[in-house]
């Protein structure tokens, strides 16, 4: 599976990227890891702010090769397609979709399901995740680095 299959069973569509588009994405990223480190908010929303983060990261990753998610599924395909874009380790995608579902609870169906511990690992992984991207983009991307 690649990403031109994906685009063929319209999972994405092809998408034209700026450096600013980039940059912009990466400046989401950023506040929100700022933000999610905050104690004064509980587990449940420093993991979601944490995990927009990591989505941001994928999304501007996907940006830059080309494409975007299409509507369906848009969350779980900008995390997938990191196994692609920047070629990230399974685990660590397993890892922040683990983290999706994780979030999908919290915000739809049950208050408190989210401990510090994760919220700090989803953090964690966020910018480890940025890490990765900016890394990526030096190397295949530096006109939008």
């Amino acid at each position: 599976m690649s990403l031109k299959n994906w685009l063929r069973n319209g999972w994405l569509v092809e998408h034209k990227t700026s450096r600013e588009e980039i940059s912009d994405l990466l400046g989401i990223a950023e506040r929100d890891l700022k933000d999610s480190r905050a104690k004064a908010i509980s587990a449940d929303w420093r993991l979601a702010i944490a995990y927009n983060a990591a989505l941001q990261v994928a999304a501007a990753a996907l940006a830059a090769s080309g494409y975007r998610a299409s509507r369906e599924a848009h969350h779980f395909r900008t995390i997938q397609s990191m196994a692609f874009t920047i070629e990230a380790d399974p685990a660590l995608v397993g890892q922040l979709d683990a983290f999706r579902k994780k979030r999908n609870i919290s915000d739809y169906e049950r208050v408190g399901a989210v401990s510090d511990q994760e919220a700090e690992e989803m953090a964690a992984l966020a910018e480890r995740l940025r890490t990765l991207l900016k890394e990526w983009l030096r190397a295949r991307h530096p006109n939008l680095a």
